[in-house]
This record gives C-alpha cells, structure tokens and sequence, in this order.
C-alpha cells in the first residue's frame, strides 16, 4: 500500500512538473517576444521553438510525459476557446460585404490552391493540409485547432507551425519596405495586409507604418479571416474523417465518430459573448493574455514532445509548396484591392 502511494505521488508530482515546465517556458517565450525584431514571430512561435530546443539539449523525463502532453492538448483547447473573445463579430458584419467577400476568397483559394500544389509535389496530404490551413487563416492558432481533427503526426504540426512563422515573418518585413517605397494608399495597404499575412503579430507589425487606418483595417480583415476558421475546421475534420474512416466504423453515425471540433463551438460561443458587449473591457483583456498564456503553453509542450531531427524529414518540396502559396496569397490579395 505505501509503495502505491509513493508512485501515485511521483506520478502526479511528474504531472505537475511537466505542466510547470510549459508554463515557464511559455513566460521566457514572453518576455523573449518583447525584444526587436523577435516581437514579429509573436509568444506562441517562440515557445514551440524553446520547447523543441530543450528537448534537444537537455530532454524530457518519462515522468513528466503527461504534464506535458495535459498542456499540448487539454490546454491548447482551452486557449482557442478563449481566443474567441478576440473576435467581434458585429464589426465584421459591419465592415460591410466586400471585406467578408475578399476572407472567404482568400480562405478558399489559399486551401485549394494548396492542398492542390501539396498532391503535385507528393507532399504529405495531412501535412500539405496544415500548411494551407496556416497560411489561409490565421497562422500557429488554426494549424493546431485543425490538427486533431485530421490526426496530423506531432512533427508535421510543429514544423508548420515554425515553417508558417518563418514566412509570415519575411512578409512583414517585404510588406513594410513596400509601403515605405511606394505611396499606398493607408486603407487598401491595411487590406492588403490583413487579407495575407499569417499570424495577428504579423498584421499588426506590418500594418503599423500606415497609420490608424490601416492598423484598423488590417486586423478587422484579419479578423474575418480567424471567424472562418470553424468552418474550415469542420469541413477538413469531415473531410481527413471520411479517408480514414476505418472498415469496423464505416456506416456507424454515433455522435462521438463524428468529426465535430466541440471546441471551435466554444470558441464561437466565447466571440458571441463579446460581441454583446457586456463583459468590461479589463475582463476581456485579462481572458485575452490568458488565452495566450494557454495556447504558448501548449505551443511549449508540443515542442517538448518532439526531436530537433525531426524538422529534416519533410524536405524541399514542402518549402516550395509554403513559398509558391503564399506569393499566389499575395499576388490574389492585390488583385483584390484593385477590384
């Protein structure tokens, strides 16, 4: 009886540990994220990039598996859900029918587009499927939404994640060496901006020499482009479901086999509460960082569950796949501004 105690207690002080070692990695990711330069990559890349390196360096202890993996899964729903209240709904309705006309255009030809090149280039499809869903929606917070709804190995969502990072980061510095040379107008460059680009970080950081009306523009777009994350999630959940619907589960309708991301419905319900208006702004803000804190722990545990090594195995195709993407975005995103 007491050798149980003892391992239960070593079992759940491991838990703890692991849980406390996401946590204090996702603070360094903080605080690392407030230097120049490095603020563009935002907390949540940072994070999965220390996790990965202490990983390599030091590794993780077998006892500290679950704290870990309780951060990269339970955690990271948690976050999503929250980041809802990020999302205003009433001002996108508002910003009229071309700006939610231009997100449904970009989101949609971004997945095709890509998931198309991915089957050309014999890149893995679940991979391809992260790539696209990174680049069309809104970055590291929609490939790890997406991920467990089309069981996408650990690795591939890392590198995504990091691969997205790394693209969206040199578009922030060719979007602000363009306004800086040429004279855009403020509120089609805040489009343009919002309408491309990867993660918010980004947006912000490439909106902000434009000014107010481009800064407001930018993240309203960008915005719209977060709310279709439920839809795109729960069209690829169905869709990765059906190709790999097993033999034994085929013809079963049972609501726990269906492809059905719970927590995106929370993430709705959280951008509905805010839309109403009835939470004080502090409130808000506080859930907001708390939401943050949650998704650069998971970002952190998702890290530490994989091999630097692991980032070689994808090869050049994929890069091209992520490069030729992402200039298409671009180059549609312009046209779309002319119109």
């Amino acid at each position: 009886m007491s050798e149980l105690r003892e391992n239960n207690l070593f079992k759940n002080t491991g838990f703890a540990r692991g849980v406390l070692l996401t946590l204090v990695l996702a603070f360094l990711a903080g605080f690392i994220a407030r230097l120049p330069f490095l603020s563009i990559m935002g907390v949540m890349i940072i994070s999965i990039f220390l996790g990965v390196g202490w990983k390599s360096v030091i590794g993780v202890r077998k006892d500290l598996t679950d704290g870990v993996n309780f951060s990269s899964k339970i955690l990271l729903r948690a976050g999503i859900v929250l980041m809802g209240l990020r999302l205003n709904l009433d001002q996108i309705i508002s910003a009229g029918t071309s700006i939610v006309l231009i997100d449904v255009v970009v989101v949609g030809f971004t997945l095709i587009v890509m998931v198309l090149l991915g089957k050309w280039f014999a890149v893995d499809e679940k991979f391809a499927a992260l790539l696209a869903v990174g680049t069309a929606v809104c970055g590291a917070a929609a490939i790890v939404a997406v991920a467990p709804l089309i069981k996408a190995k650990k690795e591939h969502v890392a590198i995504a994640v990091a691969f997205i990072a790394i693209l969206g980061t040199i578009g922030t510095i060719f979007y602000s060496i363009l306004f800086a040379v040429f004279d855009l107008d403020s509120y089609n460059y805040g489009v343009l901006v919002g309408a491309t680009l990867h993660e918010l970080a980004h947006v912000v950081a490439a909106a902000l020499p434009g000014g107010d009306v481009s800064s407001e523009m930018a993240i309203l777009v960008k915005m719209g482009r977060v709310a279709l994350l439920i839809p795109v999630a729960i069209i690829l959940g169905s869709i990765f479901a059906y190709k790999n619907r097993s033999k034994e589960n085929k013809g079963k309708r049972e609501l726990k086999n269906l492809p059905i991301p719970w927590f995106i419905f929370g993430f709705l319900a959280m951008s509905m509460v805010n839309s109403t208006g009835i939470l004080p702004d502090r409130l808000i803000d506080f859930l907001i960082a708390v939401s943050i804190l949650l998704l650069s722990m998971a970002m952190a545990g998702l890290g530490l569950s994989i091999n630097f090594a692991d980032f070689k195995k994808v090869g050049m195709k994929a890069v091209v796949v992520g490069v030729i993407g992402s200039i298409l975005l671009v180059g549609l995103g312009s046209l779309l501004i002319m119109v």
